[in-house]
């Protein structure tokens, strides 16, 4: 595959980070290659900060302040992600995963996600 722009989904991207192994042979290939572009959802960024303030997830320390120095690039949530959130069919009652979808519609870019509901919309997932 050619270099390109990939959307990380939380759970790849915490494999990615603190258990490679559990990546797929795919998703590691592409977050290993230093030419593509990994962006990390704002929504993401969110999701582990509940997660991590209500004790359901421990992150290293500096995790968010060193995130973006490892390479992975920040995606703001636009009124445009939001418009296309609100338009989604509830195959998938995740609201964050939700986002991710509609972020990955309106970049145009596929999603680098084990989770097969993700996969019940039209969007590319790579796994």
């Amino acid at each position: 595959m050619n270099a390109g722009l990939f959307l990380v989904d939380t759970h790849a991207l915490l494999w990615a980070l603190g258990e490679p192994s559990k990546l797929s042979s795919r998703a590691a290939a592409l977050i290993g290659d230093e030419e593509n572009r990994l962006l990390v959802s704002v929504a993401t960024l969110w999701e582990l900060s509940i997660k991590q303030n209500v004790g359901k997830l421990e992150l290293p320390e500096g995790f968010f302040d060193d995130l973006f120095g490892l390479g992975y690039e920040r995606l703001a949530i636009s009124d445009a992600h939001l418009t296309a959130y609100r338009a989604l069919p509830l195959h998938h009652r995740d609201p964050f995963d939700r986002l991710l979808i509609a972020q990955a519609q309106v970049e145009s870019m596929p999603i680098l996600t084990c989770d097969p509901k993700v996969a019940e919309y039209d969007v590319d997932v790579i796994w």
